[in-house]
């Protein structure tokens, strides 16, 4: 692991690594935000983010505006990058598959399946990583993201619960096996059968896991240009048949992008926060 940036951020450090990933058989960057406390050896909870279509390790540190708070709230922050890249790694023909648009999913099919192994790098690798080499709480790891990695977020927890105790969107692909974004990507990385595709789709998952969380939290903007690709409301029906409590917020006004993100980040931190001090208590 190589440090490749560090700047001073409200008293904590913004940093960028690089590592040579066995998962994706590609070099890899993940940015990780260490609040001042953690700089000074206190163990921290952790948030791991997951960007969108087309960001980059780099997209939520510059433009989420999460560390002020972050840094009072002694909160970790990790932002991986949304799939593996290189002239070795297979790209896509357009901006919503491949290099840029790993869906955060491990793929079964060729081209892909050589190095698009997002869920494996994020559950496995990276996520001992930053726990051998920083100071994260045990048992105090949550997971949040947007559109494409709020999908990934939705999903990734609720399949793996014992390693993420907390878990929050903003305007998450919440049926992908049910929308164009999602029926483009996993047709194929996952091959064209359908039933395969729904253990990577957060309304099937948790119709089937049940209530695995005490809240969820979702905001979502009204005037979301890609509002149909998202599907909250059949997320929200899953949630209800089973009893998962959820917070769906719907907001008049705000589109998909990181202005409506940087409206309601507080709100993120602060229930992560809360969530994550009851984990470990």
């Amino acid at each position: 692991m190589e440090l490749v940036q560090r700047n001073t951020c409200f008293a904590g450090e913004q940093r960028i690594y690089q590592l040579d990933s066995s998962s994706l058989k590609t070099a890899t960057k993940f940015g990780i935000f260490l609040p001042e406390v953690a700089l000074q050896g206190q163990a921290c909870p952790a948030l791991f983010y997951l960007a969108g279509l087309t960001c980059t390790e780099e997209t939520f540190a510059i433009k989420a505006h999460a560390q002020r708070l972050a840094a009072q709230l002694g909160l970790i922050l990790i932002s991986p990058d949304t799939s593996p890249r290189g002239e070795q790694v297979a790209q896509g023909d357009h901006w919503d598959i491949g290099q840029g648009a790993g869906f955060y999913i491990n793929a079964t099919e060729q081209p892909w399946a050589e190095h698009y192994q997002m869920e494996r790098f994020l559950t496995e690798e990276l996520y001992s990583l930053v726990q051998a080499e920083f100071p994260v709480q045990k048992g105090a790891i949550g997971i949040f993201g947007h559109s494409m990695g709020g999908h990934g977020a939705l999903t990734l927890a609720l399949k793996h619960p014992d390693l993420f105790k907390s878990v929050s969107a903003f305007a998450p692909i919440c049926a992908p096996s049910q929308c164009p974004w999602g029926e483009k990507a996993f047709s194929q990385y996952l091959g064209s059968d359908r039933q395969q595709w729904l253990s990577h789709d957060a309304t099937a998952l948790v119709q089937t896991k049940g209530a695995l969380f005490k809240a969820i939290l979702i905001d979502q903007g009204i005037d979301d240009q890609f509002y149909s690709q998202l599907n909250p409301m059949l997320f929200q029906q899953a949630c209800e048949q089973v009893g998962q409590p959820l917070e769906l917020r719907e907001h008049a006004g705000y589109d998909h992008g990181y202005y409506f993100i940087q409206s309601f980040m507080d709100d993120h931190l602060q229930f992560h926060a809360v969530q994550l001090q009851t984990a470990v208590h």
